[in-house]
């Protein structure tokens, strides 16, 4: 099959991510062979792409926001046939013995394994996935529709639990890519205010159609105190622009699992009055079926730019470059 390969961790623009042929790769026992169909691309992808996270498998293929149809079974698999579609997402495995399983906090499992990260993932022809971490999808949404989901809306919708913003609250979202608008969507249909802060023109005007109350610059102060925000961005220094928005007893979460580095906080105006500053860490398989189920009822949708998987490249450039808002879906043409 052919599949992208991170040939040697780098800019993207130089090559790092190439078109290569590699085998169909074999279910393992307790495993379904998953035929792509679309593939969302997250930002996570990049920083995998370029060095930014660590290297866990060479020439690994990103993306793990993967609609696909189920084309082989493992041994000892139970409950999926051949044809049925499933999603496969960044959470690949969990040791389910640990202590963090055992209290169902899964996603903090010292030896969970991750789609596209130390396995190969769906920016080719095939992935596989563990049975039991494979999520049935639901009806009456198209592939290209779906794929956002599976990442960016899951880790989107942690990320809004995790900054415990109050019925009615006041949220503030500092960044407004592919997880961000999908977020908005829930915090809007739960009775929430949402101000968007974000660099690009046509994110802030995607957040005002949306239903956001305003939409301004990263670095500008929101119109009113927040009860909760979530940093989306990359961006170390839009921490203490976040924490200093927040009304007293506000909580921020970050929810990238890359972070360039923070400025030194000041503590009577960053963290007094009892501010907290909380990470996001992946998120659980309870966490995706709760997203998955609020989304139908929701009528969330995932604003989306379709790519050929054969063009995963360019994606990712204009993904850096900021060059779509919403998210960007690889549409397989390799197959």
């Amino acid at each position: 099959m052919r599949a992208w390969s991170v040939v040697a961790p780098g800019p993207v623009e130089e090559g790092a991510l190439r078109l290569v042929e590699k085998p169909v790769p074999a279910p393992g026992d307790g495993e379904l062979l998953v035929r792509v169909l679309a593939c969302g691309v997250c930002r996570t992808d990049l920083h995998v792409t370029e060095g930014d996270l660590p290297v866990r498998r060479a020439g690994v293929t990103p993306g793990h926001e993967v609609v696909g149809e189920v084309a082989g079974l493992g041994a000892g698999v139970s409950g999926f046939t051949v044809g049925d579609r499933v999603g496969v997402a960044w959470l690949r495995w969990t040791d389910g013995t640990c202590a963090y399983c055992l209290r169902g906090a899964e996603n903090l499992c010292p030896g969970s394994r991750y789609t596209g990260w130390d396995t190969d993932g769906g920016y080719a022809e095939y992935t596989t996935v563990p049975a039991d971490f494979a999520h049935p999808l639901p009806a009456g949404l198209t592939d290209l529709a779906l794929a956002p989901l599976l990442c960016a809306g899951i880790i989107g919708y942690r990320a809004l639990r995790r900054a415990s913003l109050p019925a009615g609250g006041r949220l503030g979202l500092y960044g407004f890519g592919g997880s961000a608008h999908l977020c908005a969507q829930v915090a809007l249909a739960e009775g929430a205010r949402v101000h968007v802060l974000t660099r690009g023109a046509a994110a802030r005007r995607l957040a005002l159609e949306l239903g956001a109350a305003s939409a301004g610059e990263a670095h500008t102060m929101p119109p009113e105190p927040l009860d909760s925000a979530i940093l989306f961005a990359p961006v170390g220094d839009l921490v203490p622009v976040a924490l200093r928005a927040l009304d007293r007893g506000g909580v921020l979460a970050v929810a990238g699992i890359h972070l360039t580095d923070t400025p030194p906080l000041h503590y009577e105006t960053d963290l007094f009055y009892e501010k907290e500053l909380r990470s996001v860490t992946s998120n659980t398989r309870a966490d995706a079926r709760k997203f998955l189920t609020l989304a139908a009822r929701y009528k969330v949708h995932a604003t989306t730019h379709a790519y050929p998987l054969s063009r995963a490249d360019v994606a990712l450039r204009d993904l850096k470059a900021g060059r779509f808002d919403g998210a960007a879906v690889l549409v397989n043409d390799l197959s």
